[in-house]
């Protein structure tokens, strides 16, 4: 089964994390997942779902609130990431608004190419990266 591809309605997802359909609408206004939209309605994927997990993990037994956990998806920096020439970087507010995430900035550049944040190769590096180093140590969770 493809891991990116949305299957999960909202009610799904909220009902196996044992959490309020609300904290995932939350957890969206925040930045912290971008769930795919059909006909209005949000859909997770695989992926998301092992973010949310990881999620919930961090905030729940690590003691992390959502400010920390955005904290930690800035710790690499885009430009670094995505290999960012001086001159783009001179104009990107990434750079000039560091340590705020790309996507919180939504910036003109990604947006004139076509980018999208959940989609990104930054924004999924960010993430998968917080979650080897926070949530698995480097090796998957048994489920």
């Amino acid at each position: 089964m493809e891991s990116g591809k949305a299957l999960y309605p909202i009610g799904i997802v909220a009902e196996l994390l044992n959490v309020h359909p609300r904290t995932l609408r939350i957890y969206e206004q925040e930045g912290l997942v971008k769930p795919s939209r059909r006909g209005g309605k949000r859909f997770y994927s695989n992926n998301d779902l092992q973010w949310l997990k990881c999620l919930r993990r961090l905030l729940t037994e690590d003691g992390l609130n959502i400010a920390g956990v955005k904290k930690l998806l800035t710790v690499a920096p885009c430009w670094e990431i995505r290999g960012c020439s001086e001159e783009v970087r001179k104009n990107c507010p990434a750079i000039l608004n560091f340590p705020v995430p790309c996507w919180d900035l939504k910036p003109r550049i990604c947006q004139e190419k076509g980018r999208v944040c959940a989609e990104c190769e930054v924004y999924l590096k960010k993430k998968n990266h917080v979650m080897m180093q926070r949530c698995w140590n480097g090796k998957k969770e048994a489920s």
